[in-house]
C-alpha cells in the first residue's frame, strides 16, 4: 500500500506541469510558484528602486552628474532597472518561478497556452504584492535612515507618470508598443535552441535602447506591477489606468503576431525566463537547475 502511495505521489509530481499550461487536477494551486515569484519581483522592485535613486537624485555622486545628461541619465535608468530584473531571476526564488516579474510577461504565456488562468491570477497577485512588499521595506528604511528617506521622495520611488502636456493617447500607445515588441523579444529568445540564456539579460539591453526615446512619454513601464508599489506609496496615481490598458494590450498583441506566424513559427517551451528542461514541471528550491525524471517505475535527478 505505500509503495503504491508513493508510485501515485511520484507520478502525480511527473504529471504536473503548471509551467507548461497542463496542471494536475488535483493540484490546481501552486504556492511555492506564487511565494518565489514574489520574492523575486521584491528584488527587481529593491534593486530597481535604489539605481533610479541613486542615479537620479542630486544627493549622490552619481545623480549629480548626471542631471545635465537627462538622456544618459535615462537610459542608465533603463539598464540599471533591467539588469536589477536579472538579478531577480537569478535568485533561487526566480530560478523556481521562471522569472516573469510582470503581469505583461504571465499574460502572454497564459495567452499561449503555458500557464493556466489559475496560476496567471496567482502570478499577478504575488507581483503586485512583492512590488508593494518592496516599496513598503524602503519606504519603512527611509525612517530609520533618513538620507535614504530624501532620496526615495525625490525619486518618487521610481514612480512612473504619463506626460502631463499631451493628450493621453500618446503615453497609452508608447505603453502598448513597448510591451509589444518585449513581448515579442522575450518570447522569440525564449523559444530560440541557442539564444534563451539571454533571456533574462535582455531587459536591461531593451531599457538602455527605449528609455531615451520614450522613457519622457510614459516612463517606460509596460509592468503594472512595478507601478504599482511606487504610486502607492508616493501618491501618483494620474494616469494610472494606462499602465494596466497598455501592457495588457501590448502583451495581447504580441501572441496574436506570434500566433498567426509573422515572425516565423515560434513554440515556447515552458512559461519561464531561466532554467529551461523542466518539461513544465515545478523545479527544486535548493537545485532549480535539476529536474526529476520517472523511468520505469524508478526516480532520478537528470541535469
Amino acid at each position: 500500500m505505500t509503495e503504491t502511495r508513493q508510485t501515485t505521489g511520484l507520478r502525480e509530481i511527473e504529471d504536473d506541469r503548471p509551467l507548461a499550461g497542463h496542471p494536475h487536477p488535483r493540484h490546481p494551486f501552486h504556492w511555492k510558484l506564487y511565494f518565489c515569484e514574489m520574492v523575486a519581483t521584491a528584488v527587481l522592485m529593491v534593486c530597481g528602486i535604489v539605481s533610479v535613486a541613486l542615479l537620479t537624485t542630486p544627493l549622490t555622486p552619481i545623480g549629480r552628474p548626471l542631471g545635465p545628461l537627462p538622456l544618459v541619465q535615462t537610459a542608465l535608468c533603463g539598464l540599471f532597472f533591467g539588469l536589477s530584473g536579472t538579478i531577480a531571476a537569478f535568485t533561487p526564488f526566480g530560478r523556481v518561478s521562471g522569472a516573469h516579474l510582470s503581469p505583461s510577461i504571465s499574460l502572454a504565456f497564459s495567452l499561449a497556452g503555458r500557464l493556466s488562468t489559475l496560476d496567471f491570477c496567482g502570478y499577478v497577485i504575488a507581483q503586485i504584492v512583492g512590488a508593494s512588499l518592496a516599496t513598503l521595506f524602503l519606504a519603512e528604511l527611509g525612517h530609520i535612515w533618513p538620507f535614504w528617506g530624501r532620496m526615495a521622495q525625490l525619486s518618487s520611488y521610481a514612480a512612473t507618470v504619463p506626460f502631463e502636456h499631451i493628450t493621453i493617447m500618446w503615453p497609452l500607445i508608447t505603453e502598448t508598443l513597448l510591451t509589444l515588441f518585449l513581448v515579442l523579444m522575450v518570447c522569440r529568445l525564449a523559444a530560440h535552441p541557442f539564444l534563451k540564456w539571454l533571456t533574462p539579460w535582455a531587459g536591461g539591453l531593451y531599457f538602455l535602447i527605449c528609455n531615451p526615446i520614450s522613457a519622457w512619454l510614459s516612463g517606460n513601464n509596460s509592468n503594472l506591477a512595478r507601478s504599482f508599489g511606487p504610486a502607492l506609496f508616493s501618491g501618483q496615481w494620474g494616469g494610472f489606468w494606462i499602465y494596466i490598458t497598455g501592457p495588457f494590450l501590448g502583451a495581447s498583441l504580441a501572441v496574436w503576431v506570434l500566433r498567426s506566424n509573422l515572425l516565423g513559427r515560434i513554440d515556447l517551451e515552458e512559461a519561464r525566463l531561466v532554467n529551461f528542461g523542466h518539461h513544465g514541471r515545478i523545479p527544486s528550491f535548493w537545485h532549480p537547475g535539476r529536474r526529476r525524471t520517472q523511468e520505469n517505475g524508478t526516480s532520478g535527478e537528470k541535469g
